[in-house]
């Protein structure tokens, strides 16, 4: 009899971070949230956030849930939260394999043309935490003016990818 184990299947809603050590395929819906990925060849280890705003107000570092109450509904503090779980896990930052999706314009005013968007902010502060944590972003789909749906195999470190046309993103 053939015994491979299924993956757990989990949505993961805005704000949200899940750290997988067994295989699990993870989804996500994504307007102007940037999702992240990252993942340890080495270990089969995943993790994923969906952030929903770019930074917090908090005075301390993100990592500190003392000081940073919702920490993972933000860019920034997802990523250094998801950064601290691979270091505790002895997972070294050569080691992780980093994507960024989102951040897309699907709101898109004559406004939006003159300043910086939410999606257009958060794309910023992931790749600029990223940068300057040195980790190297493998694959990137962000920006734009549609939606996107991701699916994320914390086993493999595969994301599939479907951009949303503008129906499937918007409420009845």
């Amino acid at each position: 009899m053939y015994n491979q184990a299924v993956p757990v299947q989990i949505f993961l809603q805005p704000g949200e971070i899940y750290y997988a050590e067994k295989p699990a395929l993870i989804s996500t819906l994504l307007g102007s949230c940037v999702a992240v990925t990252m993942f340890s060849p080495r270990l089969g280890a995943g993790a994923i956030s969906h952030g929903i705003l770019p930074c917090c107000k908090g005075k301390k570092p993100c990592e500190d849930d003392e000081y940073c109450r919702e920490g993972i509904r933000y860019v920034e503090c997802s990523i250094m939260r998801m950064l601290g779980w691979f270091m505790q896990n002895g997972i070294a930052r050569e080691e992780i394999d980093v994507k960024v999706f989102g951040g897309s314009d699907m709101l898109s005013t004559l406004e939006s043309t003159t300043k910086d968007t939410v999606g257009q902010q958060n794309i910023a502060m992931a790749f600029h935490v990223l940068e300057k944590e040195m980790l190297r972003v493998s694959n990137s789909d962000v920006g734009g003016l549609r939606g996107r749906k991701i699916i994320f195999s914390s086993n493999t470190g595969e994301v599939l990818l479907k951009r949303l046309r503008k129906s499937e993103s918007e409420n009845p």
